[in-house]
């Protein structure tokens, strides 16, 4: 039985994510930390991990994008999640009794329009991940605090849904990526997620760019992230597309000659983006 480490407890959306990837039983193993997920990987304590990396409305989680060079994971696959959170409380708690409201910091993010409109006056708390927040108010039992989470953990935490999708965006998602500590091979796969560090003078970017659209490979993603340390510098992160390896494999060697690093982070194949029920999760 593959061991999966995810950040996060039971009912969180990287639990979520690590159920519908793989087709088969696994061992979740939580974690407090997106650190402590690759440090488990890098001890071979666990064999792959669940990491969100980017959502639809807050973003990209730039830390998570560090944190995969540092350790040197593979990406070995993605999913993408959608996003439907809840405000939710102990059974019988009402909308007046509501003094705190407890989540994650990306999830008030998703649901600002709400919270501005419904509760303005009320105390908001970043306390954690979605599941650890619900199953907090569940086992102290605080009747005067509401929590934002899905519709899971209200399952397995036995909380009533006040309101349920409150998320500004109904179309929101998170993207999770599939890291082990080694990665696919090319053969197979029509993604992959690079990063690579050019010089500072004029169009050294865009002739990097340039290479993947004459070799006809999209670009879905691209990021620029700090490098930690060098003021000004940044590694850029570009996740790529093809419909022919040779294209592909083709570009690479082009870019090398273009960069002054190359790392290739991960190969694989594409996720597709679907609105999902939640509630299909058992």
């Amino acid at each position: 039985m593959k061991k999966v480490a995810i950040q996060g407890i039971a009912g969180s959306f990287h639990e979520d994510a690590a159920m519908r990837y793989f087709d088969e039983e696994i061992e979740i193993v939580e974690c407090r930390s997106f650190r402590k997920v690759c440090e488990l990987i890098d001890a071979d304590k666990v064999d792959i991990s669940v990491m969100a990396i980017e959502n639809s409305i807050a973003g990209s989680l730039l830390n998570n994008y560090g944190l995969i060079r540092d350790f040197h994971l593979r990406i070995i696959g993605e999913i993408y999640i959608h996003i439907q959170l809840n405000l939710m409380a102990l059974p019988g708690v009402e909308k007046k009794d509501i003094k705190e409201i407890y989540s994650h910091p990306v999830s008030f993010q998703q649901c600002n329009e709400f919270l501005e409109h419904n509760f303005p006056d009320v105390k908001t708390k970043e306390l954690g991940d979605n599941a650890g927040v619900a199953k907090y108010i569940s086992e102290d039992k605080i009747t005067y605090a509401g929590v934002i989470s899905n519709n899971r953990s209200a399952e397995i935490y036995g909380l009533n849904i006040m309101e349920p999708g409150i998320e500004t965006n109904k179309k929101n998602y998170t993207r999770f990526l599939i890291l082990a500590k080694h990665g696919n091979p090319s053969e197979g796969t029509n993604k992959a997620s690079i990063c690579f560090e050019v010089g500072h003078y004029y169009g050294s970017l865009s002739s990097v760019l340039n290479i993947f659209a004459e070799n006809e490979i999209n670009m879905a993603k691209i990021q620029s992230v700090p490098i930690v340390g060098k003021p000004n510098e940044y590694t850029i992160h570009v996740d790529i597309e093809w419909n022919s390896l040779e294209n592909y494999e083709h570009a690479i060697h082009q870019v090398l000659k273009k960069v002054s690093s190359l790392s290739i982070l991960g190969e694989y194949t594409k996720g597709e983006v679907a609105i999902q029920n939640q509630n299909s999760v058992t």
